[in-house]
Protein backbone atom coordinates (compact mmCIF):
# COMPACT_ATOMS: atom_id res chain seq x y z
CA UNK A 1 0.00 0.00 0.00
CA UNK A 2 1.15 3.35 -0.95
CA UNK A 3 2.43 6.06 1.46
CA UNK A 4 0.04 8.53 0.27
CA UNK A 5 -2.77 6.14 1.25
CA UNK A 6 -1.26 5.26 4.96
CA UNK A 7 -0.88 8.81 4.76
CA UNK A 8 -4.28 9.90 4.00
CA UNK A 9 -5.68 7.29 6.43
CA UNK A 10 -3.95 8.54 9.39
CA UNK A 11 -4.63 12.13 8.46
CA UNK A 12 -8.50 11.24 8.98
CA UNK A 13 -7.69 9.48 12.22
CA UNK A 14 -6.06 12.73 13.57
CA UNK A 15 -9.41 15.20 12.08
CA UNK A 16 -12.29 16.16 14.59
CA UNK A 17 -14.49 13.96 11.93
CA UNK A 18 -17.77 14.92 13.85
CA UNK A 19 -17.40 18.05 14.30
CA UNK A 20 -16.46 18.52 10.54
CA UNK A 21 -19.20 16.61 9.37
CA UNK A 22 -21.74 18.86 11.92
CA UNK A 23 -20.22 22.02 10.44
CA UNK A 24 -21.02 20.90 7.19
CA UNK A 25 -24.65 19.66 8.01
CA UNK A 26 -25.26 23.09 9.27
CA UNK A 27 -23.46 24.89 6.09
CA UNK A 28 -25.78 22.63 3.85
CA UNK A 29 -29.05 23.56 5.35
CA UNK A 30 -28.03 27.45 5.44
CA UNK A 31 -31.31 29.08 3.78
CA UNK A 32 -29.89 32.33 2.87
CA UNK A 33 -30.24 33.13 -0.73
CA UNK A 34 -26.80 34.51 -2.15
CA UNK A 35 -25.05 31.76 0.70
CA UNK A 36 -27.03 28.30 -0.91
CA UNK A 37 -26.62 29.89 -4.59
CA UNK A 38 -22.81 30.46 -4.29
CA UNK A 39 -22.51 26.50 -2.98
CA UNK A 40 -24.44 25.24 -5.67
CA UNK A 41 -23.13 26.94 -8.49
CA UNK A 42 -19.40 26.45 -7.28
CA UNK A 43 -20.51 22.90 -7.04
CA UNK A 44 -21.45 22.71 -10.70
CA UNK A 45 -18.26 24.17 -11.67
CA UNK A 46 -16.20 21.66 -9.54
CA UNK A 47 -18.23 18.58 -10.33
CA UNK A 48 -19.75 17.41 -14.19
CA UNK A 49 -23.73 17.53 -12.45
CA UNK A 50 -26.24 17.06 -15.44
CA UNK A 51 -29.11 19.70 -13.71
CA UNK A 52 -30.83 18.65 -17.05
CA UNK A 53 -32.10 15.53 -15.77
CA UNK A 54 -33.12 16.99 -12.36
CA UNK A 55 -36.78 18.77 -11.34
CA UNK A 56 -34.69 22.17 -11.01
CA UNK A 57 -32.25 22.77 -12.92
CA UNK A 58 -31.16 26.36 -11.66
CA UNK A 59 -29.62 27.27 -8.08
CA UNK A 60 -33.07 29.22 -7.43
CA UNK A 61 -34.91 25.91 -7.46
CA UNK A 62 -33.53 24.79 -4.07
CA UNK A 63 -34.07 26.29 -0.92
CA UNK A 64 -30.70 25.42 0.42
CA UNK A 65 -27.84 23.44 -0.54
CA UNK A 66 -28.96 20.02 1.20
CA UNK A 67 -32.19 20.07 -1.14
CA UNK A 68 -29.86 20.16 -4.40
CA UNK A 69 -27.67 17.69 -3.34
CA UNK A 70 -30.89 15.14 -2.49
CA UNK A 71 -32.35 16.27 -5.64
CA UNK A 72 -35.04 14.64 -7.06
CA UNK A 73 -34.58 13.75 -11.15
CA UNK A 74 -37.82 14.01 -13.76
CA UNK A 75 -40.25 11.38 -14.48
CA UNK A 76 -38.38 8.73 -16.89
CA UNK A 77 -34.86 9.68 -16.85
CA UNK A 78 -34.14 6.30 -14.76
CA UNK A 79 -36.18 3.84 -16.42
CA UNK A 80 -36.77 0.41 -14.66
CA UNK A 81 -35.80 -2.79 -16.25
CA UNK A 82 -38.66 -4.06 -17.88
CA UNK A 83 -38.24 -7.65 -16.84
CA UNK A 84 -39.68 -8.77 -13.90
CA UNK A 85 -36.45 -11.27 -13.27
CA UNK A 86 -34.08 -8.07 -13.15
CA UNK A 87 -32.47 -7.15 -9.46
CA UNK A 88 -31.94 -3.72 -10.44
CA UNK A 89 -29.37 -1.26 -9.44
CA UNK A 90 -30.16 0.54 -6.35
CA UNK A 91 -28.24 3.79 -6.90
CA UNK A 92 -26.25 5.82 -9.47
CA UNK A 93 -22.99 5.11 -8.40
CA UNK A 94 -19.71 3.27 -9.21
CA UNK A 95 -19.04 -0.41 -8.32
CA UNK A 96 -16.52 -1.49 -5.31
CA UNK A 97 -16.79 -4.89 -5.78
CA UNK A 98 -19.25 -7.81 -5.81
CA UNK A 99 -19.56 -11.23 -5.48
CA UNK A 100 -20.15 -14.23 -3.04
CA UNK A 101 -19.37 -14.07 0.39
CA UNK A 102 -16.68 -16.00 1.52
CA UNK A 103 -18.54 -18.06 4.63
CA UNK A 104 -19.41 -14.84 7.04
CA UNK A 105 -16.49 -12.21 5.25
CA UNK A 106 -17.35 -9.76 2.84
CA UNK A 107 -14.93 -8.40 0.19
CA UNK A 108 -14.07 -4.72 1.01
CA UNK A 109 -10.99 -4.07 -1.70
CA UNK A 110 -8.77 -6.47 -3.41
CA UNK A 111 -5.12 -5.48 -2.68
CA UNK A 112 -1.69 -6.87 -4.66
CA UNK A 113 -0.36 -8.82 -1.54
CA UNK A 114 -3.80 -9.70 -0.08
CA UNK A 115 -7.49 -8.42 0.33
CA UNK A 116 -9.72 -6.70 3.08
CA UNK A 117 -12.37 -8.26 4.26
CA UNK A 118 -14.98 -7.65 7.33
CA UNK A 119 -17.32 -10.23 8.83
CA UNK A 120 -21.18 -9.66 8.23
CA UNK A 121 -21.95 -9.65 11.89
CA UNK A 122 -19.89 -6.83 12.28
CA UNK A 123 -21.73 -5.30 9.43
CA UNK A 124 -24.61 -5.84 10.70
CA UNK A 125 -24.21 -5.03 14.16
CA UNK A 126 -26.09 -8.47 14.64
CA UNK A 127 -25.10 -11.71 14.61
CA UNK A 128 -27.95 -13.49 14.11
CA UNK A 129 -28.96 -11.32 11.20
CA UNK A 130 -25.85 -12.34 9.87
CA UNK A 131 -27.18 -15.69 9.01
CA UNK A 132 -29.05 -15.84 6.07
CA UNK A 133 -26.37 -14.45 4.14
CA UNK A 134 -23.59 -16.56 4.97
CA UNK A 135 -22.15 -17.83 1.29
CA UNK A 136 -24.40 -15.33 -0.50
CA UNK A 137 -24.24 -12.70 -2.28
CA UNK A 138 -23.06 -9.25 -2.08
CA UNK A 139 -22.89 -5.39 -3.82
CA UNK A 140 -20.92 -2.62 -2.72
CA UNK A 141 -22.01 0.98 -4.83
CA UNK A 142 -19.75 3.93 -3.96
CA UNK A 143 -21.84 7.05 -4.73
CA UNK A 144 -19.69 9.98 -5.53
CA UNK A 145 -20.66 13.60 -4.82
CA UNK A 146 -21.67 14.23 -8.43
CA UNK A 147 -23.98 11.36 -8.11
CA UNK A 148 -28.05 11.39 -8.05
CA UNK A 149 -28.37 10.57 -3.94
CA UNK A 150 -31.08 8.96 -3.73
CA UNK A 151 -31.66 4.81 -2.86
CA UNK A 152 -33.88 2.89 -4.45
CA UNK A 153 -35.36 -0.51 -3.96
CA UNK A 154 -33.59 -3.14 -6.07
CA UNK A 155 -36.42 -5.74 -5.64
CA UNK A 156 -39.91 -5.45 -4.48
CA UNK A 157 -39.84 -6.04 -0.67
CA UNK A 158 -41.79 -5.60 2.72
CA UNK A 159 -39.64 -3.63 4.91
CA UNK A 160 -39.20 -5.79 8.69
CA UNK A 161 -36.78 -3.79 10.32
CA UNK A 162 -34.02 -1.03 10.64
CA UNK A 163 -31.19 -1.01 12.77
CA UNK A 164 -28.86 2.19 13.44
CA UNK A 165 -24.94 0.71 13.69
CA UNK A 166 -22.83 3.47 15.47
CA UNK A 167 -19.67 3.96 14.52
CA UNK A 168 -16.67 6.43 12.84
CA UNK A 169 -17.15 8.70 9.64
CA UNK A 170 -14.23 8.03 7.73
CA UNK A 171 -13.89 8.81 3.88
CA UNK A 172 -15.45 5.37 1.71
CA UNK A 173 -13.74 6.65 -1.47
CA UNK A 174 -11.57 3.61 -2.99
CA UNK A 175 -7.61 4.47 -1.49
CA UNK A 176 -9.34 4.33 2.15
CA UNK A 177 -11.06 1.44 1.19
CA UNK A 178 -7.78 -0.13 0.15
CA UNK A 179 -5.94 0.99 3.12
CA UNK A 180 -8.33 0.67 6.00
CA UNK A 181 -9.40 -2.73 7.06
CA UNK A 182 -12.95 -3.10 7.80
CA UNK A 183 -13.99 0.16 6.90
CA UNK A 184 -17.66 -0.11 5.87
CA UNK A 185 -18.21 -2.41 9.53
CA UNK A 186 -15.96 0.71 11.12
CA UNK A 187 -18.06 3.56 10.22
CA UNK A 188 -22.07 4.54 11.17
CA UNK A 189 -24.36 2.85 9.09
CA UNK A 190 -28.32 2.55 9.21
CA UNK A 191 -29.38 -1.48 7.88
CA UNK A 192 -32.61 -2.17 6.67
CA UNK A 193 -34.17 -5.27 6.71
CA UNK A 194 -36.82 -6.43 3.93
CA UNK A 195 -38.58 -10.00 2.88
CA UNK A 196 -38.41 -10.34 -0.28
CA UNK A 197 -39.08 -13.42 -3.20
CA UNK A 198 -35.72 -13.84 -3.49
CA UNK A 199 -35.50 -13.98 0.65
CA UNK A 200 -33.83 -11.87 3.22
CA UNK A 201 -32.63 -8.35 1.40
CA UNK A 202 -30.25 -5.69 3.36
CA UNK A 203 -30.03 -2.74 1.64
CA UNK A 204 -26.95 -0.86 4.04
CA UNK A 205 -26.64 3.15 4.13
CA UNK A 206 -22.96 3.29 4.96
CA UNK A 207 -22.13 6.96 6.60
CA UNK A 208 -18.87 8.87 5.60
CA UNK A 209 -16.81 12.05 6.52
CA UNK A 210 -19.58 14.82 5.69
CA UNK A 211 -22.23 11.73 5.80
CA UNK A 212 -23.98 12.38 8.69
CA UNK A 213 -27.36 11.80 7.92
CA UNK A 214 -29.41 9.32 6.44
CA UNK A 215 -32.84 9.48 5.51
CA UNK A 216 -35.73 7.32 4.95
CA UNK A 217 -38.94 7.13 2.85
CA UNK A 218 -41.89 7.34 5.38
CA UNK A 219 -39.18 8.16 8.65
CA UNK A 220 -37.52 11.47 7.67
CA UNK A 221 -34.31 11.88 8.88
CA UNK A 222 -32.79 9.31 11.17
CA UNK A 223 -29.42 10.03 11.35
CA UNK A 224 -27.17 11.94 13.52
CA UNK A 225 -28.45 10.37 16.59
CA UNK A 226 -27.77 11.79 19.75
CA UNK A 227 -26.93 8.13 21.69
CA UNK A 228 -24.01 5.98 20.45
CA UNK A 229 -25.58 2.68 21.20
CA UNK A 230 -26.80 -0.03 18.22
CA UNK A 231 -30.50 0.55 18.38
CA UNK A 232 -33.45 -1.07 16.36
CA UNK A 233 -35.88 1.89 14.64
CA UNK A 234 -39.75 2.14 14.69
CA UNK A 235 -41.34 1.01 11.15
CA UNK A 236 -43.04 3.40 9.09
CA UNK A 237 -46.42 2.99 8.44
CA UNK A 238 -45.77 1.70 4.88
CA UNK A 239 -43.86 -1.11 4.46
CA UNK A 240 -44.20 -2.34 1.15
CA UNK A 241 -41.77 -1.18 -1.48
CA UNK A 242 -41.77 -1.98 -4.54
CA UNK A 243 -38.85 -2.79 -7.37
CA UNK A 244 -37.57 0.80 -7.98
CA UNK A 245 -39.84 2.70 -5.33
CA UNK A 246 -37.13 5.06 -3.24
CA UNK A 247 -36.26 4.01 -0.43
CA UNK A 248 -34.07 6.74 1.46
CA UNK A 249 -31.19 9.45 0.82
CA UNK A 250 -28.06 10.54 1.42
CA UNK A 251 -27.69 14.05 2.54
CA UNK A 252 -24.58 14.13 1.30
CA UNK A 253 -22.94 11.36 -0.24
CA UNK A 254 -21.58 7.83 0.62
CA UNK A 255 -22.07 3.91 -0.29
CA UNK A 256 -24.83 1.38 -0.62
CA UNK A 257 -24.04 -2.44 0.31
CA UNK A 258 -26.65 -4.92 -0.84
CA UNK A 259 -26.89 -8.54 1.15
CA UNK A 260 -28.63 -11.34 -0.73
CA UNK A 261 -29.14 -14.95 -0.11
CA UNK A 262 -27.16 -17.92 -1.66
CA UNK A 263 -28.00 -18.02 -5.25
CA UNK A 264 -30.84 -15.92 -5.08
CA UNK A 265 -28.47 -13.85 -8.21
CA UNK A 266 -26.16 -14.30 -11.23
CA UNK A 267 -24.61 -10.81 -11.30
CA UNK A 268 -24.37 -9.27 -15.05
CA UNK A 269 -20.97 -9.89 -16.95
CA UNK A 270 -21.06 -6.08 -17.05
CA UNK A 271 -21.83 -5.32 -13.13
CA UNK A 272 -18.53 -5.76 -11.95
CA UNK A 273 -15.26 -3.65 -9.99
CA UNK A 274 -15.53 0.13 -11.53
CA UNK A 275 -18.06 -0.31 -13.47
CA UNK A 276 -20.44 2.86 -13.42
CA UNK A 277 -24.36 2.30 -12.75
CA UNK A 278 -27.37 3.83 -12.82
CA UNK A 279 -30.79 3.12 -10.61
CA UNK A 280 -33.30 0.88 -12.05
CA UNK A 281 -30.28 -0.35 -14.67
CA UNK A 282 -30.40 -4.58 -14.34
CA UNK A 283 -27.40 -5.75 -12.12
CA UNK A 284 -28.42 -9.11 -11.88
CA UNK A 285 -30.61 -11.95 -13.23
CA UNK A 286 -33.12 -13.82 -10.40
CA UNK A 287 -34.83 -17.46 -10.34
CA UNK A 288 -38.14 -15.63 -9.88
CA UNK A 289 -39.73 -12.39 -10.37
CA UNK A 290 -37.36 -9.87 -8.14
Amino acid sequence: MSMAAHAFVLLQRLLPKRLLTAAVYWLARRRSVPVKNALIRGFCRLYPIDLAEAEGGRAEDYADFNAFFTRALKPGVRPVAPDPARLVSPCDGTVSERGTIDADRVLQARLEAKSHTYTLAALLGDAAAATPFVGGEFATIYLAPYNYHRVHMPSSGRLVGIRHVPGALYSVNAATARALPGLFARNERVVCHFETALGPLAVIFVGAMNVGSVSLVGLGEITPRAGRTLSDLPLPAAREFVRGAELGRFNMGSTVILLLPRGSVRWDDGFTARATVRVGASIGRTERPA
